[in-house]
């Protein structure tokens, strides 16, 4: 069985970037969140949101999507994929989490991912320091995931004896995430006890993440399986396969324009400015791309899922689409793609 997840970035509308318009605004508001509503009824496992800022996304604070769409759906798995630590304090985004498992009645999925490297250099935090926050912050995270009551001497934080409350509905926790993009990234990950979620990768480098993730968690004697592995692509429906590869190839350079403000990225022609310890580079694969009727789409997403492992799968729907487009794309692959997913081996 595979599980189907909608990845969702809320993409500025492009508009938006020319001139604000507040009624514009808002109504760009109230249509992606009937739009998310309607994932639910479409019979998605979930939704994971991201945080990004500074013009990329209409996203700074995911959780407050989330607590939105809780009051909208009632059995649909809610969560971030994923905040990012660094541009937090600790004890608040805890007790955010705390929080949003009340507010959607035990359906968080708590993920988190290190950063983008150009966002952060808006407000002058450097990967290394970006990379040193992270990490100190999952430990302050999963220390009160296990007690209410934490005490934390590091670099960038110091407190002795700070309950943090409310504590998660959810026992003993709600599933934790990471996205990664690396090797070292996904043995980190496999000893935390979270699953992971990787893509823009080509196949190969998918599968060498998800098999160091496994070799890492067997290392520490931790069992884990598909359900801990979720694959990400970019997906574009169609009412028939006549023109995929066309679709495709418009896709692919389009995002390969968008994405290459992050200098992570390996692109034709341009190598990535930068890979470091604490900032891992990362290639955009052919299989990044996935397009076609629902049956060609599930046929897709089951042989790549299958040949990595991963139970579930998360689809990042075109977002050159607009919301009324998204809502079709919903009960599209709601009705043709996912009951085969579900019937699918991995």
């Amino acid at each position: 069985m595979i599980k189907s997840w909608i990845f969702e970035f809320f993409p500025t509308p492009p508009e938006m970037n020319v001139k604000f318009d507040p009624a514009v605004s808002q109504r760009y508001f109230d249509a992606y969140l009937d739009l998310w509503a309607s994932a639910e009824p479409a019979g998605f496992d979930g939704i994971f949101f991201s945080e990004h800022h500074f013009g990329a996304a209409y996203a700074p604070s995911p959780n407050l999507l989330i607590s939105n769409v809780a009051l909208r759906t009632k059995k649909i798995r809610l969560g971030v994929m994923g905040v990012v630590p660094p541009y937090h304090s600790p004890w608040q985004l805890i007790e955010e989490f705390g929080m949003l498992d009340h507010l959607t009645g035990g359906r968080l999925e708590i993920g988190t991912a290190a950063g983008i490297p150009n966002e952060m250099a808006n407000v002058g935090i450097t990967p290394d320091e970006a990379r040193e926050r992270n990490d100190e912050m999952l430990e302050i995270l999963d220390a009160w995931l296990a007690n209410p009551v934490v005490s934390h001497h590091g670099k960038y934080w110091n407190f002795d004896n700070l309950r943090i409350v409310p504590r998660c509905v959810q026992l003993p926790a709600p599933p934790k995430w990471v996205t990664v993009v690396s090797v070292s990234s996904a043995r980190k990950a496999a000893r935390r006890g979270a699953k992971i979620c990787t893509g823009f990768h080509p196949q190969g480098t998918v599968i060498e993440i998800f098999d160091a993730y496994r070799d890492e968690a067997a290392k520490i004697g931790r069992k884990v399986g598909p359900d801990d592995l979720c694959l990400r692509r970019q997906v574009t429906m169609l009412d028939n396969d006549k023109n995929v590869k066309e679709v495709l190839a418009d896709q692919a350079k389009h995002f390969r324009q968008f994405i290459q403000i992050d200098p992570r990225v390996n692109l034709p022609g341009r190598p990535a400015v930068l890979d470091t310890p604490s900032a891992h580079a990362f290639s955009i694969g052919d299989e990044e791309f996935i397009a076609g009727t629902p049956a060609t789409v599930a046929e897709q997403v089951a042989a790549q899922c299958k040949s990595a492992g991963a139970g579930h799968f998360a689809a990042i729907f075109n977002r050159m689409a607009s919301p009324q487009q998204l809502m079709e794309w919903y009960r599209d692959f709601g009705a043709g793609t996912i009951p085969k997913l579900r019937q699918a081996s991995v």
